[in-house]
């Protein structure tokens, strides 16, 4: 985050949205989302064993090596979250694909590691993180810079679905804190799986998209007009049901009501970005919907709002090789070990508000 003169602003390739008229100061807050791919330390400590791929003797021989390569990887990835107005990186990254909470320590001492070495200082990012009864052992998680936001309460919701008592996945994490002098709850999200055909398991990303709802209206009940944002790998693009029907994320902010849902991925999709690539098609499940409590016309200039968003697909996580180039540089493919950073691109976007 920074205090930048609007003209800077204007000065950037994104001037769409961008404020005109003067020089009024401004403050800018990056809001990223990254899935970091089977974030799985090296230990077998899962009694049920859903760790057992990822340890030295597993499957994908996960040792030492490669797993402090990996953290290093990721570090190099967040310390390049940042912009001419966020030049601290962002206020909020949510995460997913995480094992516990020590590989998120791991991750930020990395990160402010390598900040160090180019002679910044170093960011002090912040954990918040909650062990879910996912089945194959993964978490969601959040990192957060105290200077930008500060943390006011976090709760998890257990998903349920209608007709199946046993089914377990990833929790919602509901992160609230204060932005400037606005408070904005974060719903971070890793909804279940394509696992068994898209259609065929729709109506369990439905049910997750209810219940991310579900949050956001129990939010508004305490306080109207704060903002709420849902974040994660929603395992569904932008157009499809979970999102454009039972969240209501539409594709333009115009009319969208303050407890409705913008979702800007939804033409960055339509212009062929995604984060993801599968038999040569691009998706864009790793979505930032904001409500209508954060767009301008609600909000005013002096208010939180939304500004712009973009995908961080960053020229060095690209792969090269044949046809896998220009897809997110992963860490395995075909069980090779490729010495990646992950198999989805990170999205990201900004809000702003006049001081």
């Amino acid at each position: 985050m920074a205090v930048i003169a609007l003209a800077a602003i204007a000065q950037r390739q994104d001037r769409t949205n961008a404020k005109s008229s003067n020089n009024a100061q401004y403050q800018v807050f990056g809001v990223a989302f990254y899935n970091l791919e089977n974030l799985f330390d090296t230990i077998p400590n899962n009694p049920l064993g859903r760790d057992a791929e990822f340890t030295p003797q597993g499957a994908r021989q996960w040792t030492g090596k490669r797993y402090w390569s990996k953290i290093d990887n990721l570090a190099r990835v967040i310390c390049n979250f940042t912009t001419q107005t966020t030049p601290n990186g962002p206020a909020f990254i949510g995460v997913s694909e995480i094992e516990n909470r020590s590989v998120l320590e791991d991750l930020v001492k990395a990160v402010d590691r390598r900040l160090q070495a180019d002679g910044k200082a170093p960011w002090n990012l912040q954990i918040v993180h909650h062990d879910s009864p996912d089945r194959r052992g993964v978490d969601v998680g959040a990192l957060y810079n105290p200077r930008y936001f500060r943390l006011v309460n976090v709760s998890n919701t257990l998903l349920t679905v209608e007709g199946m008592p046993n089914f377990r996945t990833r929790d919602q994490m509901c992160v609230t804190g204060v932005m400037g002098n606005d408070t904005v709850s974060v719903i971070v999200n890793h909804w279940p799986s394509r696992l068994g055909g898209e259609e065929q398991s729709s109506h369990l990303r439905e049910a997750a998209a209810a219940t991310s709802k579900h949050i956001a209206d129990s939010l508004w009940q305490l306080r109207p007009n704060q903002g709420v944002i849902i974040m994660g790998d929603l395992n569904d693009d932008p157009h499809n049901k979970s999102c454009a029907k039972v969240l209501g994320a539409t594709k333009k902010p115009d009319g969208v009501e303050p407890h409705g849902f913008y979702n800007p991925f939804w033409s960055i999709l339509d212009k062929g970005i995604g984060t993801l690539a599968y038999r040569s098609q691009w998706n864009l499940f790793d979505q930032i919907i904001v409500s209508g409590t954060l767009l301008e016309n609600h909000t005013g200039k002096r208010n939180l709002h939304y500004w712009k968003a973009q995908v961080n697909n960053f020229e060095f996580l690209r792969d090269t090789e044949g046809t896998r180039q220009n897809y997110p540089l992963r860490t395995y493919s075909g069980g090779v070990f490729l010495n990646g950073y992950s198999d989805h691109f990170p999205t990201e976007i900004f809000l702003i508000r006049q001081r």
